[in-house]
């Protein structure tokens, strides 16, 4: 039991004296850049869809729809 006991002493420890948390502003920043790279990958994936064809939007079949209605 005093093996858990001093685990967890030890743990406190390092959590509050040897980590280096963020600020709050540092917190905001990270999390506007990664909201703003998760758009672009949105945005590329879309793109990606819409241009190979993933999804049939009517006027627009993609490359690999004509592709496929080229060879079938």
């Amino acid at each position: 039991m005093s093996k858990i006991a001093n685990y967890v002493r030890e743990s406190y420890d390092e959590l509050m004296h040897k980590v280096s948390w963020p600020s709050f502003k540092e917190l905001q920043s990270s999390a506007v850049v990664v909201a703003v790279a998760a758009l672009i990958l949105a945005l590329i994936v879309f793109l990606m869809d819409v241009a190979f064809g993933v999804q049939d939007m009517g006027f627009w079949k993609g490359l690999l729809g004509y592709f496929y209605s080229f060879i079938g």
